[in-house]
């Protein structure tokens, strides 16, 4: 998370302004509209007077020359302004950008910041998912459900920033000889899908034929977890848990078998319960030589 001070916030109108000075539809207009996309936009528009002091802010969208917002995230929202505006301009403070550029920071404005140093922005979308599904965030029971609901998904999504390298610690003192199978079996797995959000609960199997090298046993179970705390689909999860496994440990083979259940299908759409998502990644020896791949899927398939 990146607190950004009112000092920081400066430096960012003051270039916001100099891309609305270059945007070639402003050249000829004397008194420009700007609408505030509410309610990040709305402290940028009055900091923005300070630039141009016969800026307008305009109530209503159809009136202004181009739209301002403190931070372009996903992209959502600057979209569907454009689809339905296009020959306005949309500025932002801060853009996230998109694929290989993408800024995955959690930036907090200062109109963001709580009296206490809190993150009033994550609540507030909490706050206002209740308002949508019907509840009222004021009744007794739901007043602190959204600094809990943003508590649970930093932990729950707290994979995002760690690097495998960190937890796979090898050791060569004890891989004497050691050139069979080493597993970890029913590993617990707990992710939630990118789709819906919705739990992923299952288990995780890891397995490894040693080149020289052994890994902490823990860390094996520390390398699930980092990727299964990330929004994710059970496919990928699979590949990314072996993969790592491959590039940090250079085994003569790995093996990773998950079994879950995924909520979005249990709880929504065909709601079909007991029913399990296999999935596996063989690299090596696991995958290539069918005696090892049949051991490890043995060993995976029994309870």
């Amino acid at each position: 998370m990146k607190k950004l001070a009112h000092k920081d916030v400066v430096p960012l109108v003051a270039a916001m302004a100099r891309r609305i000075c270059d945007w070639q539809p402003l050249t000829p207009i004397l008194e420009p509209k700007c609408f505030p996309v509410p309610r990040g936009g709305i402290p940028v528009a009055y900091m923005l007077l300070t630039h141009f002091p016969n800026l307008q802010i305009v109530d209503d969208r159809e009136l202004a020359d181009f739209f301002v917002d403190d931070l372009v995230d996903s992209g959502e929202t600057r979209d569907r302004y454009m689809a339905r505006h296009p020959d306005k301009g949309f500025f932002a403070l801060l853009d996230k950008g998109t694929g290989l550029n993408k800024d995955m920071n959690w930036y907090m404005f200062p109109w963001e910041i709580r009296d206490g140093g809190g993150d009033a922005s994550g609540t507030d979308n909490i706050t206002r998912l209740l308002q949508f599904i019907g509840e009222d965030p004021k009744r007794e029971g739901l007043k602190e459900t959204p600094d809990r609901v943003v508590k649970a998904w930093r932990y729950w999504c707290s994979g995002y920033g760690k690097d495998p390298a960190t937890v796979l610690k090898v050791f060569e003192d004890g891989a004497e000889g050691c050139d069979q199978m080493v597993v970890r079996k029913d590993i617990p797995l707990y992710s939630h899908c990118e789709h819906h959000m919705a739990a992923i609960i299952g288990s995780c199997t890891v397995a490894y034929i040693p080149r020289g090298k052994v890994v902490g046993l823990s860390k094996l179970d520390r390398l699930v977890d980092i990727f299964a705390r990330r929004l994710q689909v059970q496919e990928r999860l699979t590949n990314q848990i072996a993969d790592a496994l491959q590039e940090h440990l250079n085994p003569v083979g790995v093996g990773v078998w998950i079994n879950a259940r995924h909520l979005c299908v249990e709880s929504r759409g065909v709601q079909h319960r007991n029913s399990d998502t296999i999935t596996t990644a063989l690299r090596g020896a696991i995958r290539d030589e069918p005696a090892a791949r049949a051991e490890f899927l043995a060993l995976a398939r029994t309870r």
